[in-house]
C-alpha cells in the first residue's frame, strides 16, 4: 500500500523534495543577505531577526502555494481560498490599517532608513517638534529619548512622512564620553 503511494505519486514526491530543498536554500540565502545588509548598515540583531521573520513568511507562503499546485489542487480552488481569506483579512485590517502601515514602514526603514540607534535626530513637525536620541526601532514604532529623559514612541509611518534632520551620529556614545 505504501509502495503503491510512492509509485503513483513519484513525480509529485520528487517535485516536493525539490521544492523543500529550494525553500531551504532560498531561506538560507535570504538570511545571509539580510544579515549582510544589517551588518553593513549597523542594524541591531533584533531588527534583523524581525525582518527575516517577515521575509520568511512571504517565502513560505509561496512555497505552500507551489506545493498545493504540485499535488494537483485545482488552481481555481486555491485562488478562491486565498482570495476569500485575504478578503476577510483585508476587512479586518481595514479597521486597523495603521498597524499594517506601521509594519510596512518598519520593513522599509530596515532597508533604507538613514538613521541608526544612538543617533540624535530632530523631527520637523509644526505642531510637536521633537529632538531626541533613537533608542530602538521596532516593528510598529521608533523609541526616542528626549533631553528631559522622557521616552517618546513615534509611529513608523509618521517618521517616514516627516522631515527628519540628523543632529549627530551616535549621540548617546558621544554624550557619555564627554561626561
Amino acid at each position: 500500500m505504501l509502495f503503491d503511494f510512492f509509485k503513483n505519486n513519484s513525480d509529485q514526491l520528487i517535485i516536493t523534495i525539490f521544492l523543500v530543498l529550494l525553500l531551504v536554500i532560498i531561506k538560507f540565502a535570504v538570511k545571509k543577505s539580510t544579515n549582510k545588509v544589517a551588518e553593513l548598515s549597523g542594524y541591531n540583531v533584533g531588527r534583523t531577526r524581525l525582518m527575516f521573520k517577515y521575509i520568511n513568511f512571504v517565502i513560505s507562503f509561496f512555497a505552500f502555494f507551489a506545493l498545493l499546485l504540485t499535488w494537483g489542487v485545482n488552481p481555481k480552488d486555491v485562488a478562491w481560498l486565498f482570495s476569500s481569506t485575504f478578503a476577510v483579512i483585508g476587512v479586518a485590517l481595514f479597521a486597523i490599517w495603521s498597524v499594517l502601515s506601521n509594519v510596512t514602514s518598519g520593513v522599509i526603514m530596515f532597508f533604507s532608513f538613514p538613521f541608526k540607534i544612538g543617533d540624535k535626530i530632530e523631527i520637523h513637525d509644526k505642531d510637536f517638534p521633537i529632538v531626541a536620541i533613537i533608542e530602538d526601532i521596532r516593528a510598529f514604532q521608533i523609541h526616542l529619548r528626549n533631553d528631559k529623559n522622557e521616552l517618546i514612541t513615534y509611529p513608523n509611518n509618521l517618521i517616514l512622512q516627516k522631515s527628519v534632520k540628523l543632529l549627530s551620529k551616535e549621540a548617546e556614545l558621544l554624550e557619555e564620553n564627554s561626561a
